[in-house]
């Protein structure tokens, strides 16, 4: 599995539809899931949460879990839907999550995050990865035992490395800021702390052996060709799903050609809702994942409106295919 870009893990967004949208406009970029709790694999329908097509390969199912138990019996069951890679959530800022001790939470029990390791590892042969921040602002939510509950230097990150790399951990997604666990919501966790890049390549050029994945605030294929020059690969979120377009320039990265007209994704998408219609799907759990096909161009706000209308299904897009020479960029 030839990993230089991925498509990050994100909540109401990355999911099965989605990922199909992608693979419309690129076959080679490595997707996620959206985070996924152990409990909810554990708990819930298995085949809702964890199914997926053929061609979303390649895929990494992303877990977010507190003990090693749990971390096994998750695994165990997704054992059946061969997932290509297990990664686990160690940088969500969520209160909700680090209230359950998951996710950049559990920077903070480098120890803790081993032992989840080792038993997903007893759980699956799958390669098993770590998303993580570079540090952590812990303030009022970790123990009153910790003496310092600002993790934030480099040696901090570099340790929970250190640590987790010994239970067989290879490959180290990394989110370029500290996450706020505090304080901040998500969206605020992405955007305020100020970006760090030259830690993740610092981290790789001291751990050459692991393979060091960059993430954070990356949204042109220049910035990716910069970023490569450090790190192993690269990870891009909402630009993905704000501009998916950006999907078709990535040809490169992977000895391909991959340029592909909007016409032509647009008549994968038919193909695609006439299944779901077939299957009493409704239409628009896929098209709202697709409001960004004409993101900077010529008639965004028209198809944004058309494909967002309740009633949105194959008979829209089909007439939109025939409207879209008009959308000229």
């Amino acid at each position: 599995m030839k990993n230089i870009i991925s498509i990050a893990p994100m909540v109401d967004r990355t999911d099965r539809n989605f990922r199909n949208f992608v693979r419309m406009i690129n076959k080679d970029v490595l997707l996620y899931t959206e985070m996924i709790t152990a409990q909810a694999v554990i708990n819930g329908d298995s085949d809702y949460i964890l199914e997926f097509d053929d061609t979303e390969h390649p895929i990494v199912l992303q877990l977010a879990v507190t003990n090693k138990k749990e971390a096994y019996e998750a695994i165990k069951i997704a054992e059946k839907y061969d997932y290509d890679e297990i990664n686990l959530n160690v940088g969500c800022p969520s209160d909700r999550v680090s209230g359950n001790m998951m996710g950049a939470y559990l920077m903070a029990f480098p120890e803790t995050v081993a032992e989840i390791v080792a038993g997903i590892k007893k759980a699956t042969d799958k390669p098993v990865s770590i998303k993580h921040r570079i540090g952590i602002d812990g303030k009022n939510i970790l123990p009153e035992t910790f003496k310092r509950t600002l993790l934030d230097k480099y040696e901090d990150m570099l340790n929970f490395v250190n640590i987790t790399q010994k239970a067989g951990v290879k490959k180290y997604v990394v989110h370029a800021r500290i996450a706020v666990l505090e304080g901040l919501d998500p969206k605020q966790n992405r955007e305020i702390p100020p970006l760090r890049y030259e830690e993740v390549y610092r981290l790789k050029k001291e751990r050459p052996e692991l393979h060091i994945e960059i993430n954070g605030g990356i949204k042109t294929t220049e910035q990716i060709d910069e970023h490569l020059k450090y790190a192993d690969s690269v990870m891009l979120g909402r630009e993905i799903y704000d501009n998916p377009m950006i999907l078709s320039k990535f040809g490169k990265y992977y000895g391909k050609n991959i340029e592909i007209a909007r016409e032509e994704i647009i008549e994968k998408m038919i193909l695609y809702v006439e299944k779901m219609e077939r299957e009493n799907k409704r239409p628009h759990l896929f098209l709202m994942h697709t409001h960004g096909l004409f993101h900077g161009v010529k008639g965004s706000k028209y198809w944004k409106r058309e494909i967002n209308a309740p009633q949105a299904d194959s008979k829209t897009l089909r007439r939109l295919l025939k409207e879209v020479k008009d959308f000229s960029e």
